[in-house]
């Protein structure tokens, strides 16, 4: 596959790429507000406020019923999404494949899809659907950090068999979305989600194409930096199978399919949490009532979209990092941390279900 255009996910590596997009920047309205807390259901909050306050938490959003519950620092701060970006091209995905754009079974071979220094045979085989469940069978270095540099062997692990979080696989899938859409992931983002939800921070020229210098892969991550309050749009979008003003944005069995179990918690490592398309599905590891059907966007650092559908609830959690920092750890300028750790996912939701009291 050559070079995808301007901005793509398989552009030329070096200093950060801008996407390249004619969108104007979003500004929609924000979300209805619950009178109080004890109004969405809730009890005494302030347990929460406690626990965050000791954190690296910059911001963080609790959203019931399509309406804003809660709110804790800066939610209006756009910043790095990391890993979440994942979830976000996995909801990209729906229309397109609702409209054979892309095919789940289409192999990579089928595709073209290659990569510096060849592709296996075998390699080639792999379907969209393994990509998109992180079971490629592909161990070719990432083009990004978080690939598997000591990983299995080439070719050890046949398509669709063995789990393995790497960043080739996720920056392969928005090289596949670009190819057979014919249009960027950041357009498509700006067109498709960020106009119709409203979004109040979005900034199509902020959003970045990265990868390592010199380059490991012709595939490189697609960075989204956003709002706690836009991020929590895009989880109540999940959690409304879709449907947004009456719109159907996603299409519902999209967002059913794509949130469903496709990788058993005892496969994907040290979290336990099962996986879907680019969503990790936390009632794998909490079987409460609260946390059926529950799904996630995690990202490194503390950036979280907890989707809840049977308490209706949305909880997004920021712990936002410099732009600069972002930039550098992607071009394997840095391979250092933030200061003040990362604020678990898990315990600050299972704080935020406890008050839960209707």
């Amino acid at each position: 596959m050559g070079m995808i255009g301007a901005g793509g996910a398989a552009a030329m590596i070096g200093e950060p790429v801008l996407a390249r997009s004619t969108a104007t920047s979003a500004h929609g309205a924000g979300f209805n507000r619950w009178a109080s807390p004890a109004a969405a259901g809730f009890g005494d909050i302030g347990a929460v406020e406690q626990m965050l306050f000791p954190l690296a938490t910059t911001s963080l959003m609790i959203v019931r019923g399509g309406k804003q519950v809660w709110t804790y620092g800066d939610v209006t701060r756009p910043s790095y999404l990391a890993s979440s970006r994942k979830s976000v091209l996995s909801m990209l995905y729906g229309g397109p494949v609702s409209r054979g754009e892309i095919r789940l079974d289409a192999t990579l071979a089928e595709l073209g899809i290659d990569d510096d220094g060849g592709l296996l045979p075998i390699e080639k085989t792999a379907r969209v659907r393994d990509i998109l469940t992180a079971r490629s069978g592909v161990y070719h270095a990432a083009g990004s950090p978080g690939g598997v540099d000591n990983g299995p062997a080439r070719g050890s692990h046949k398509p669709g068999t063995f789990f393995l979080y790497n960043n080739w696989d996720f920056n392969v899938a928005g090289a596949i979305f670009e190819t057979c859409t014919h249009q960027t992931i950041f357009g498509a983002f700006a067109r498709d989600l960020a106009g119709p939800l409203g979004m109040q921070d979005f900034d199509p020229s902020r959003q970045r194409m990265l990868g390592y210098a010199p380059r490991r892969s012709r595939y490189l991550g697609y960075h989204f930096f956003l709002s706690c309050r836009d991020m929590a749009k895009l989880g109540q979008l999940m959690i409304n199978r879709g449907r947004w003003n009456g719109r159907q944005i996603v299409p519902a069995a999209w967002v059913a399919e794509s949130t469903a179990l496709h990788v058993r918690g005892r496969e994907t490592g040290t979290s336990g949490m099962g996986y879907s398309y680019y969503w990790w599905l936390p009632s794998e590891v909490r079987k409460g009532a609260a946390w059926a059907g529950s799904f996630a966007a995690l990202g490194n650092y503390g950036q979280y979209i907890v989707c809840l559908p049977a308490l209706d609830l949305v909880v997004v959690h920021r712990r936002a990092v410099t732009d600069e920092f972002a930039i550098a750890r992607n071009l394997g300028r840095t391979a250092a941390s933030p200061a003040g750790g990362e604020p678990a996912m898990l315990p600050i939701m299972d704080a935020i279900v406890a008050t839960v009291r209707s």
